[in-house]
């Protein structure tokens, strides 16, 4: 054994456990099982081109080398990103912590009673702060959450101007760059008419169905919003507002005036930059459109006792059931970064957040006044944070960037500066002092930061916010350390056991890929300083496209989208580029099987594209005879298929090839969904198989955690002929010579976290990588026999192998009164979380073990549900008291003074010997969903108001 090789770390069986596996499953060899597995036409014939694996601790000299090619200015760029202060009591508790990060998505509510608690306050936080009456649990960023406010208040028009075709949307001009340029990217293909300009100017025309307005606007200016709201809704214009979260505490809720959206983004609650992110954004609007809100929200419900219970509400997987219906095709959100924001709030208080706020205003002001006195014309009449100077832009930038300062140059004759949480006395006179050397005249010192108020009384905030328990209990780094704890006791993650999740791949997030991230010359750098700043972000991110471009057997790649479904649609928006610029404009059909991820289909309507379903046969494959007729029938405008692989089934489809080919045949283009690569890496590939595109889920096959529900990152690869077309960035050049507008508000999307994958594959390397689909392979094969007996998977290959992944059918126990439901909420007793429930096809588990795991937790987890089918055999139908139906069981009921079931609380709580060794024991009892939908509560309002609603 090479004790230096990751690969080592990261695979979980040990040789002799694989081959006791192997002769489980009944081959000879891992290699004989593969071949079983995989068509023979679509294996690689020669190994990934890429460098020698790295022991992690060569990787970890190498990044730390590769830190320091980054400078550390202090940048006072602003554009909706802004230097921090991240406590250390939540950098080490949350970041860095796996019992945070390694958690999954909060589908199984009873075992994330904690993050839904954390998500909780962050909707309080952002519901207090904005004005609103709801708000979701994050979204991506902040130009993204504007796109998605325009298309709320798009799909809400009043019938009336649906029926007038009203379908012009007004954007102020004061709007961030990066915001404009995805506004430009979404408003397109579902047919609405951006017109940007002044605020002052607007005439509220009837031809208007919403309006987006930047608050405070991107050179720091305060517009008078509240008479702007007025006026739009007296004419029947629904408005948006973008709003800077810090600047809130001092600005009036938008809410309050009336708006019907607003968004933006929390990562001045203490996120780091990360080169653009990854950063919770927030979404907030009215409870009149919580049908339409994009992502997800926690909700309040009760449990099987009348507890107090939290769950994800509403828009649970409804991409799932609305498909080409869906309003969003989000199916994700910034969860991690999300709590790390809300927890800023939590600790901080209201008061500490009005004392941060009023320095940062009070500091700009110090800024503004001494500038003024050298000489300089400070044009904004009214600001929070941002100062708009009139001066020669070359001539400061240079002299600035020789004092190791970073402004923003939005033309020759202006510089923007933007005062932030870390701006010191010592840094204030450090910018004046720059602009005092240029003029050539001595500068003014600050010597105390005096109190200024350059907000305009009528948007002063008055509303109290952040008034609950919560906001003003947990400000000593103890009483915070404690309550994160007591959350995080309350959720099952990753550092407990294994989360076999078919279609999600739940693999070891390695400490080596992880640590990188604290380190300060890769979390402060902002995404728009110049090039030579960001060298060793440079250099990764190109490295790391250039290794996802081998890995897929594409020409280029693109890491912009910051999340699955973005990849998505940039995979869907760079194929329409490529057949309008063939003049090709007509091709719009985008073929979709049946078995497709849900988001498939949602991504086809925001790109523009028409949804014509193609059948699956009785193995659960693409009817190839169905996919022909239909590609043949609308060859003339056929633009694409999207086709994941393996299939959502787990199974390879042998036909892939031809079925790529009947799509090009007839002028389309292949769109290959990544979300299943952990069974392609080293094997095959989408490039091998005839695709022309396909997103990858960083979060998945590349290590990146799932954070509880984020960050994801999705970027795309294409073939040659569609590298032209990748998306770029207003402010950092990327992407193809015939880019398209952007696809997420940074250029590199969420750069920080793509540093987990880039360390992931530098010290994998080509074998072993490759090594880790086989383990996948045969982890999946191994449980797939292991069950055989007590369950019978669906779906398998043409030599009866499943893929990386498998369907179990538990459609039988219906005899028996047992729905998959109860079998995920009895194997939270057993100590793990659920795999995947009814997806792709109802009444079924789907199971991904991941090559992290090892053959001693997957038998733990193989023991587990043989004892529930045995659990199951031994119910009947008419006796609802069962164990299965009243799990999961919860400690207050086993240690209860009474004890009424019909079975003993031994069999409840510790069904098999290793339970007892490392028991969870889930927070509150099974949760009931519908009450929670039929009375939504979404803020951290006290049970009895609850109650009582």
């Amino acid at each position: 054994m090479n004790t230096t090789a990751f690969a080592q770390r990261h695979i979980g069986p040990r040789e002799e456990d694989q081959n006791r596996m192997l002769q489980t499953i009944g081959v000879d060899s891992l290699d004989q099982l593969i071949y079983e597995t995989i068509p023979d036409d679509i294996r690689l014939k020669k190994e990934l081109n890429l460098d020698e694996a790295m022991s992690e601790q060569e990787y970890l000299t190498h990044i730390h080398e590769l830190s320091k090619r980054n400078k550390t200015y202090k940048t006072y760029i602003g554009l909706g990103y802004h230097p921090t202060i991240l406590p250390a009591v939540i950098q080490r508790n949350i970041l860095e912590n796996p019992g945070w990060y390694t958690a999954y998505t909060p589908y199984q509510a009873e075992i994330a009673q904690g993050r839904l608690e954390a998500l909780l306050n962050f909707q309080t936080m952002v519901t207090d702060l904005t004005g609103m009456e709801l708000a979701n649990a994050s979204l991506l960023d902040e130009s993204t959450a504007a796109a998605e406010a325009m298309g709320l208040l798009f799909a809400v028009r009043p019938r009336e101007q649906k029926k007038a075709n009203t379908n012009k949307f007004f954007v102020s001009e004061n709007i961030l760059p990066q915001t404009l340029s995805l506004l430009q990217t979404r408003a397109t293909p579902i047919g609405i008419e951006l017109v940007v300009g002044s605020e002052s100017e607007f005439n509220f025309s009837s031809d208007f169905f919403g309006a987006l307005l930047q608050y405070p606007g991107k050179d720091g200016q305060i517009t008078d919003i509240k008479s702007f709201i007025a006026q739009a809704n007296n004419n029947g214009i629904k408005v948006a507002v973008a709003a800077d979260i810090l600047s809130l505490i001092k600005l009036e809720a938008p809410g309050k005036f009336g708006a019907d959206v607003v968004v933006g983004t929390t990562q001045r609650f203490g996120i780091p930059m990360g080169y653009g992110g990854p950063h919770a954004a927030f979404f907030a609007t009215k409870e009149a459109y919580k049908r339409d809100i994009p992502g997800r929200i926690i909700g309040v419900t009760k449990d099987m006792n009348g507890n107090r219970a939290l769950r994800m509400a509403l828009q649970t997987r409804e991409q799932h059931i609305k498909r080409d219906k869906a309003t969003s095709n989000i199916c994700t959100a910034q969860v991690l970064l999300a709590v790390m924001a809300g927890m800023y709030a939590v600790y901080h208080g209201p008061k500490g957040l009005t004392q941060i706020a009023n320095r940062v205003h009070n500091i700009a002001g110090s800024v503004a006044n001494a500038l003024e006195k050298i000489g300089y014309t400070q044009t904004n009449t009214a600001y929070f944070d941002t100062l708009k100077i009139k001066a020669d832009a070359a001539a400061i930038k240079s002299a600035a960037e020789a004092a190791e300062v970073n402004f923003y140059y939005p033309d020759a004759e202006t510089v923007t500066i933007s005062i932030n949480e870390t701006t010191t006395l010592k840094d204030a006179n450090q910018i004046v002092s720059i602009f005092a050397s240029v003029a050539n005249k001595e500068t003014v010192l600050i010597e105390t930061i005096s109190e200024t108020n350059m907000v305009m009384e009528s948007l002063q905030r008055t509303s109290a916010f952040l008034t609950l328990d919560i906001f003003n209990s947990h400000h000593s780094e103890t009483e915070l350390m404690r309550y994160i704890k007591k959350l995080e006791r309350k959720d099952l993650s990753l550092n407990h056991s294994m989360i076999a999740l078919g279609s999600c791949t739940m693999k070891l997030n390695a400490a080596a890929e992880m640590l990188p991230l604290s380190s300060p010359n890769w979390s402060t750098i902002h995404p728009f300083v110049p090039a030579d700043q960001a060298e060793g972000y440079l250099t990764v991110l190109k490295e790391l496209e250039d290794q996802l471009t081998e890995i897929t057997g594409f020409a280029a790649t693109s890491l912009q989208p910051n999340s699955g479904a973005q990849g998505e649609f940039a995979g869907l928006m760079v194929i329409k580029a490529y057949h309008e610029s063939r003049n090709d404009h007509h091709r719009n059909i985008c073929l979709i099987p049946s078995s497709a991820h849900g988001t498939n289909p949602a991504s086809a309507v925001m790109a523009g594209m028409k949804v014509v379903v193609t059948k699956a046969n009785e193995q659960g494959n693409i009817d190839v005879d169905d996919l022909r007729e239909k590609a043949e029938l609308h060859k003339d405008n056929l633009s694409c298929l999207m086709v994941t692989y393996p299939s959502t089934h787990g199974v390879y489809e042998s036909a892939i090839k031809e079925i790529t080919q009947i799509i090009h045949d007839n002028g389309g283009q292949v769109y290959m969904d990544g979300a299943n690569m952990n069974a392609q890496v080293g094997l095959t590939n989408p490039g091998n198989i005839g695709a022309d595109v396909c997103h990858l889920n960083l979060h998945k096959t590349f290590a990146i955690p799932h954070g509880g529900g984020g960050p994801g990152v999705g970027p795309i690869c294409v073939a040659k002929q569609l590298a032209p077309f990748l998306p770029s960035n207003p402010i950092i050049k990327t992407g193809g010579s015939q880019a398209i507008t952007a696809i997420s508000g940074a250029p590199f999307g969420s750069s920080l976290v793509c540093l987990i994958s880039y360390g992931y594959i530098k010290m994998l390397g080509a074998k072993g990588l490759t090594d880790a689909t086989k383990i996948a392979i045969l982890n999946a094969n191994y449980i797939k026999e292991r069950l055989q007996g007590s369950f019978d998977t669906l779906y398998s290959g043409e030599r009866g192998r499943a893929a990386h992944e498998m369907i179990v059918d538990c459609r039988a126990f219906k005899a028996h009164g047992i729905e998959v439901v109860d079998i995920a909420k009895r194997l939270m007793d057993y100590g793990f979380h659920a795999p995947t429930v009814s997806f792709p096809v109802a009444g079924t588990l789907m199971i991904e073990p991941t090559e992290s795991e090892s053959k001693a937790e997957i038998d733990r987890f193989c023991d587990a549900m043989i004892a529930i089918k045995k659990e199951i055999d031994a119910v009947s139908k008419d006796d609802s008291n069962n164990i299965l139906k009243n799990a999961p069981h919860t400690l207050d009921m086993l240690t209860a003074n009474e004890w009424l079931m019909p079975y003993t609380r031994e069999q409840a709580a510790f069904p098999l010997e290793y339970v007892r060794d490392n028991k969870f024991w889930p927070s509150v009892r099974r949760v009931d969903d519908a009450y929670g939908d039929r009375n939504l509560v979404c803020t951290c309002a006290p049970i009895e108001e609850y109650m009582e609603a």
